[in-house]
């Protein structure tokens, strides 16, 4: 009789606590990554497209995890590139607004690789004016990643008044969950959990100090080397970003 009593009151207390509710799960839970929400990031001209490449082993789905690789250039034909780098993108196809967005990953550290989880505008507002937010950065195998948001504000106004980035401790070996929590009036990061940077909205700054009043898309890209992180190095090639899991909660 004992045992059923705390079983009932386990079931009750569950149904009073539901735990977090989500409004969209990503879980790569198939064979594949979801062609509806995710597309190929295409090679570019700036340090952090570079090297992308739609070679099919540099974006893979595995047993319920995304794997994202930077890889020495196996001889594709037509493509001189030292190496090659795989990203996801849900550009034109999802967006996120206020809410709070999580995302469970493991990043492998090298020198020159630059794994980053990232934000731009859905309606392709250009930038800076229409706000960029790097939920994490991560240079080499530094136990730390950078958390920051780009506007005009602070890049063409040169506006100083407001601390545009930060940094975050990390385990460098294992998973860590990265959190971006988008309010009316505040940006603020998190690394499992716990708060390390935010932007405020300022009231009677100029507009451009503020451009988050609209949906960003999801940027997943495995970069290797450029102005910041420095020169590409193969040594220690392959390397790869591990997501488990992407979790978004829509703020009413």
């Amino acid at each position: 009789m004992k045992q059923l009593t705390i079983i009932l009151a386990a079931l009750a207390l569950a149904t009073c606590n539901p735990g977090p509710q989500y409004t969209w799960i990503e879980d790569f839970d198939g064979g594949t990554f979801d062609s509806g929400i995710w597309s190929r990031i295409p090679a570019g001209t700036s340090d952090w497209n570079a090297h992308m490449s739609d070679y099919d082993s540099l974006v893979v789905v595995s047993d319920g995890v995304l794997f994202l690789k930077g890889i020495v250039n196996p001889g594709i034909e037509g493509d001189e590139r030292d190496v090659i780098t795989g990203g996801l993108q849900s550009r034109g196809k999802k967006g996120f607004g206020y809410g709070r967005l999580e995302v469970r990953a493991k990043l492998q550290g090298c020198k020159s690789a630059w794994p980053a989880i990232w934000m731009c505008p859905f309606d392709n507002a250009q930038w800076p004016y229409g706000g960029e937010i790097d939920i994490i950065e991560r240079l080499n195998s530094d136990d730390f990643v950078y958390t920051t948001c780009h506007t005009a504000y602070t890049y063409l106004m040169k506006q100083d008044d407001i601390v545009k980035g930060a940094t975050g401790m990390i385990d460098p070996d294992d998973w860590n969950v990265y959190g971006l929590e988008h309010y009316y009036d505040r940006l603020v990061w998190t690394v499992n959990g716990v708060p390390c940077h935010s932007y405020i909205k300022r009231e009677g700054a100029p507009e451009e100090q503020w451009p988050f009043d609209r949906e960003f898309y999801l940027i997943l890209s495995m970069q290797l080397g450029g102005n910041w992180v420095g020169p590409v190095c193969t040594d220690n090639l392959p390397v790869e970003m591990q997501i488990d899991w992407i979790r978004f909660t829509e703020f009413e």
